[in-house]
């Protein structure tokens, strides 16, 4: 067997533990992370993401930090309301690394420093409230936490972006005592439905009477109406009859006349006639009379007329 070449041999492992150093020393910071490099100790500076080379033998990644939002659940703490009401409320807690050097540096557990606050916010708070003010003001008490809680972690590099109240869990004497309260509120709010409906049913049933009195009299209105206006109209038919009537006689004698005049009668028979008529009119329906002027000679004229027949009778007897 040949003799081993140690200076080669040397060499060679020499350059494999440089490659491996050199290789141990390039670092690669993902996305959403932070490295926080000290030297000798103490703190250098904040690896962001991307390819970076630290000096071997002297620089270490002393801590990889998380940047995305995390969520941390802590389990239900005992808080005691402004009327001595004893309850277990656990929280969810959103927060986030803004500052991995205060992070690392700024506090020895932080995760366990946060669930202390909250749980001594939480009692401060729930502390100046009633139970029932408790149950109702969930958002209030949230915000109140996020904020006391934002200024507290600030000096650890920690962003509080939301606090959330999971579960309140009051004790089962105020769970039964709160079932009954809703119960009855239940069954109160059901009768007053109930009464609003039938006052309602009520009024409709007034209102629909009201409504059909009102037409039964609108309907008599109009019913009366037509009688009236029925009654006015027999009335002008009655009395066009009537004028109508009058007209056809007054034009009877008038032809009758006129006839007379045509075949040549005499003025003294013609005023007869008009006597006749002035008679038929007197006899009549009429309430007004017009009396010609000449009255007085047409009666003389009917006078000397009779004695003329009358003197003509007696010749006859004779």
């Amino acid at each position: 067997m040949g003799e081993v070449n140690w200076p080669v041999v040397i060499l060679i492992i020499f350059l494999l533990l440089l490659l491996i150093i050199v290789a141990s020393c390039i670092k690669i910071v993902p996305q959403a992370q932070g490295f926080v490099i000290e030297q000798f100790g103490a703190y250098k500076v904040t690896w962001g993401t991307g390819l970076h080379f630290k000096v071997p033998f002297v620089e270490r990644v002393a801590r990889r930090v998380n940047l995305k939002e995390q969520v941390v659940d802590f389990p239900p703490q005992p808080v005691i309301t402004k009327d001595n009401v004893t309850m277990r409320i656990d929280t969810v807690v959103f927060f986030q690394i803004t500052d991995p050097r205060l992070f690392c540096y700024g506090v020895e557990n932080p995760i366990m420093a946060i669930e202390n606050l909250t749980a001594t916010t939480l009692r401060n708070i729930i502390g100046d409230m009633e139970l029932d003010e408790t149950l109702t003001s969930r958002e209030i008490i949230n915000t109140k936490m996020r904020a006391a809680l934002d200024i507290a972690t600030d000096p650890w590099g920690i962003k509080v972006n939301r606090v959330e109240l999971k579960n309140i869990m009051p004790p089962a004497a105020i769970q039964e005592a709160m079932e009954k309260q809703m119960k009855a509120e239940r069954e109160r709010r059901e009768s007053i439905l109930i009464a609003e409906g039938e006052k309602k049913s009520t009024i409709l049933v007034a209102e629909g009477k009201k409504e059909s009195v009102i037409l039964d009299a609108q309907a008599e209105k109009q019913a009366a109406i037509l009688r009236a206006e029925a009654e006015k109209e027999k009335m002008i038919r009655e009395a066009e009859g009537e004028a109508e009537a009058i007209l056809k006689v007054q034009q009877a004698n008038a032809d009758g006349i006129r006839m007379l005049k045509e075949a040549g009668a005499d003025e003294s028979v013609l005023t007869l006639k008009s006597l006749e008529a002035l008679g038929q009119l007197a006899n009549g329906t009429a309430t007004k009379i017009v009396v010609p002027s000449d009255l007085q000679g047409i009666a003389s004229l009917a006078t000397s007329l009779t004695e003329i027949v009358k003197t003509k009778d007696a010749a006859a007897g004779k």
